[in-house]
């Protein structure tokens, strides 16, 4: 043998015993398990200095077997120079996806560093966060939760290897049940129970927390002050059909109103002056032609025609074409074509794309969200490692695996509806972006209109509007004006709780 041929084989040798995994099982990366990491914090909130501790923490979920069969992170946002906590408000902040991680509400909304951006939301380097001055944590202690899956919350393997079933986690009641429990036991671990407690959801966690709020008064006996609807989906409600064709216009004349595509006589009103006209339009004029189809009267069908490209800023041979359902898609890439060829966003129409086409009837991408990207991943990365003290090798997710989502028997909606019917003192607000058209403005109306069929519920629902999109947040302006209204009802919300809950 030789020289070089020894050599070789005491290179691969070496190399075996470095890299090989020992006794045949990989190395895997370890997920925390019922952890916290605790660092404290000052920051200043209307001008004033609030001292507070920030938890990372890893609680377990468990089988009906008292096994872990999951460990969930969470970020626990807790003011410190509060002695006594009993009438201190808890705000329990879920986000959407439903993979969805917490991300955007805990360093955009809500929480007491923020990521840079600029005045109206766009991501500009170098990447990172800064502080909160509108926080609401002058008056209330914040618990941000990632569901299975999303953040760094994972399922856990059982002995032999195996993974719980996905259908405990992912699906509209596995997804309510779980978590209510989860809920139980982080308030009962940090001493919560006398706590005034409010649950805040965005997007597919609005359907996540009106469940969560019949579930925690119903099975664990939790009685919330308060319910925040962020950009709310339809939480089970059902407007399909004629109904739901007839609410996109009013979202469709705010978006073509930001472009500057409305005729000069709209175009010079302030969008709120239009918007009013245009849902009264929607509503008694063009739901009942929507509903009469290829029956309605020619010349009246001319006339709704003309009044959409009035309202929308799309042709009426565009209309006429699509027989007046226009799909959100097609708007979103015909809106634009003809003046500058730039494509709008479907989570906020304010963003625009470019495709390589400009024919075609939908964007080749969300333009927001990848603007979005650019900002919150680093600075989500960064803050948990450089600022809580967080170190691990596991990837945090933006949006992580939770397919396929099990959405049959969706009765978030009426969950809520039961809970407020119930108790007395739960409020439920709304907040929704004019630009947003995903989950649009004027649907979130609608769902607030079935909350209160029986009209007895108009005292503690309320509804607030933004000119910004489905995370109106993201514009300073309304950064400033949508914590204050969450201050606000807080405020309100937990001061009627001495009188008593009852009617």
């Amino acid at each position: 043998m030789t020289t070089n041929s020894t050599q070789n084989i005491l290179l691969w040798t070496i190399m075996l015993i470095l890299f090989v995994p020992q006794n045949g099982k990989a190395q895997q990366i370890k997920v925390p398990k019922d952890t916290t990491i605790v660092t404290n914090h000052t920051t200043n909130i209307k001008g004033k200095t609030i001292p507070y501790k920030a938890t990372v923490g890893f609680q377990p979920v468990w089988d009906q077997n008292r096994k872990q069969i999951a460990s969930l992170s969470y970020t626990y946002y807790k003011r410190t120079d509060i002695k006594n906590d009993q009438n201190r408000p808890l705000l329990i902040s879920f986000n959407g996806g439903p993979g969805s991680g917490s991300v955007w509400m805990h360093i955009a909304y809500t929480g007491p560093r923020i990521l840079k951006i600029d005045e109206e939301g766009f991501p500009i380097q170098p990447y990172g966060v800064k502080s909160n001055p509108n926080s609401i944590l002058d008056v209330a202690d914040i618990v941000f939760i990632n569901p299975v899956n999303t953040g760094y919350s994972r399922m856990i393997m059982d002995a032999e290897g195996k993974m719980p079933e996905k259908e405990v986690f992912f699906g509209v009641n596995a997804d309510i049940k779980y978590l209510a429990s989860w809920v139980n036991t982080f308030v009962t671990r940090y001493n919560r129970w006398r706590s005034p407690k409010y649950l805040i959801g965005e997007s597919y966690g609005t359907t996540r927390v009106s469940g969560l709020a019949f579930e925690l008064q119903n099975n664990h006996w939790m009685y919330l002050n308060g319910v925040i609807l962020v950009s709310p989906t339809q939480i089970g409600f059902k407007f399909d059909g004629p109904v739901e064709v007839a609410n996109r216009l009013p979202y469709f004349a705010a978006a073509a109103w930001y472009h500057k595509m409305l005729p000069s006589e709209l175009q010079s009103k302030d969008l709120l002056e239009v918007l009013p006209e245009v849902e009264q339009y929607a509503v008694n004029k063009l739901l009942p032609a929507i509903v009469k189809s290829g029956y309605l009267d020619a010349s009246i069908e001319e006339e709704v025609i003309t009044k959409m490209a009035y309202y929308s800023g799309l042709s009426k041979k565009t209309i006429k074409q699509h027989n007046l359902e226009v799909p959100k898609s097609y708007f979103w890439k015909d809106l634009l074509r003809n003046r500058d060829g730039f494509t709008i966003g479907r989570l906020d129409s304010r963003y625009k794309g470019m495709d390589i086409k400009e024919a075609g009837e939908m964007p080749d991408y969300n333009s927001e969200l990848t603007a979005w990207l650019h900002a919150f991943t680093p600075a989500i990365n960064y803050y948990y490692t450089q600022e809580l003290n967080f170190k691990t090798d596991l990837k945090y997710n933006m949006f992580g695996p939770v397919r396929p989502w099990d959405r049959t028997e969706n009765n978030a909606g009426e969950s809520l509806r039961k809970a407020m019917a119930m108790n007395a003192n739960l409020h439920t607000m709304i907040q929704s972006g004019y630009y947003d058209g995903a989950t649009t403005y004027f649907n979130a109306k609608y769902v607030m209109w079935q909350l209160n069929t029986n009209r007895k519920l108009t005292d503690r629902l309320s509804f607030k509007g933004y000119r910004s999109g489905h995370m109106m947040y993201l514009r300073n302006e309304d950064l400033i004006k949508a914590n204050d209204d969450i201050r606000d009802f807080i405020i309100k919300s937990s001061t009627t709780i001495s009188k008593g809950s009852k009617y």
